[in-house]
């Protein structure tokens, strides 16, 4: 038996402080079922239950982890491999700053567009072909040549057997047309894949066949019509604004569509000296960053408009519960006839959505003409039916006031 310390050594005994337990929440168990298969007809199931884990730890013990903590050990460098991970949701953002690829290089300059494609075109005469690895003989032919199989006699034989009584005055027209002719036949019986479309077009012009270009002429593009660009819209939104707060008698239709630089405060302007406007007829904001925000203060205006007939907010950033709050404005402005919205952020309105909008211009009477994608048929079919059913009842209110 072993003597016992002495006093002044077990005086100098570090003892461990007994850590506090905090009680933590009961996470939901894991079920395992096992089945046991025996040699009769009946089957054992036995149930085991194991607490979930992640990273071997039980799901409990993240409850109480600080994540500012966490990230305030993070150097910056840590801080941006962490945050390239992370793809944010965000349309808002432009895509270099929603990917991962981050280019560290200075700008050297503005970009210019000519300089660029002459630098590319230089590149491109400059950087040698690729060596063959077998240099091109001309008349050798390499690897096997394809030999078509031969055909079943029982397909020739049925070809052979197949033959048309067109009567001699057909049969004699056919014999003696020459392959123009024949190619216009071609075109007014519908035989689109015998020929090509400058063919095709020149028969039903009535233009005479192009040289060269019978049934084994080589198919040639055709030389594609170069349109002018677009000019850009300079219309002066300022001043624009100041016309219609005037209530200015010519400023009649204003287009403010693809003008890239119009602030909230300026639209907010716009929206505001709407109400009091007498003679606007036409308003097109197509590709002008409309949101929410601003969308809903144009609902609110065109509800107090007195002589707007066509509105158009295509191309914007405006969500399908907002859309549906611009259609019910629509009932309170019974003079707005045609209003277009299709292509915003999002691309899908949803079905109960379209079922909303459906039911709000149902239950207009001044809308002729509604610019909006509708995917579902039932959402389609019953506003056509309304617009239809709203146009002749004008045209048969006009009829009567001429008689």
């Amino acid at each position: 038996m072993e003597s016992a310390l002495p006093v002044a050594e077990f005086q100098q005994i570090k003892l461990r402080p007994v850590p506090k337990v905090k009680r933590r929440a009961p996470q939901p168990p894991v079920s395992l079922r096992l089945k046991h298969k025996n040699t009769s007809a009946t089957t054992k199931t036995t149930t085991l239950t194991t607490p979930a884990k992640l990273y071997g730890k039980d799901l409990s013990e993240y409850d109480d982890v600080d994540v500012e903590s966490l990230l305030a050990q993070l150097s910056p460098e840590e801080i941006t491999i962490l945050a390239k991970e992370v793809d944010p949701d965000d349309n808002f953002l432009p895509p270099d700053q929603r990917n991962s690829y981050e280019c560290t290089k200075e700008a050297t300059g503005p970009l210019n567009r000519k300089q660029l494609i002459e630098h590319i075109n230089k590149q491109a005469i400059e950087t040698p072909d690729q060596p063959e690895f077998e240099p091109f003989v001309q008349g050798k032919v390499r690897g096997k040549k394809w030999v078509p199989p031969p055909r079943d006699a029982r397909d020739i034989e049925a070809e052979e057997q197949i033959a048309i009584d067109m009567g001699e005055e057909y049969e004699h027209a056919l014999n003696d047309a020459t392959q123009e002719e024949i190619i216009d036949l071609a075109a007014i019986l519908g035989f689109h894949s015998m020929m090509n479309q400058d063919q095709y077009h020149a028969s039903l012009l009535n233009k005479g066949q192009p040289v060269g270009l019978g049934w084994d002429g080589i198919t040639k593009s055709t030389q594609q019509k170069l349109f002018p660009m677009d000019p850009p819209n300079n219309t002066d939104v300022e001043e624009s604004i100041k016309r219609v707060k005037d209530d200015d008698s010519k400023l009649i239709d204003l287009n403010l569509n693809n003008i890239k630089n119009i602030s909230d405060e300026k639209l907010e302007q716009l929206f505001a000296a709407l109400p009091q406007n007498e003679h606007l007829e036409v308003l097109s904001l197509t590709n002008v960053g409309l949101t929410d925000k601003t969308a809903l203060l144009l609902a609110a205006a065109i509800e107090k408009s007195k002589t707007l007939r066509v509105l158009n907010v295509e191309t914007n950033f405006i969500s399908p519960p907002v859309i549906v709050k611009l259609v019910q404005a629509l009932l309170k402005c019974h003079t707005i006839e045609e209003f277009r919205a299709s292509n915003q952020r999002s691309a899908v309105l949803g079905n109960k959505i379209e079922m909303e909008i459906t039911d709000l211009v149902e239950k207009n009477s001044s809308l002729l003409r509604l610019g909006l994608h509708l995917e579902f048929n039932d959402a389609r079919h019953r506003v056509a039916a309304h617009l239809q059913r709203n146009i002749d009842r004008i045209r048969v209110k006009r009829l009567n006031q001429r008689k």
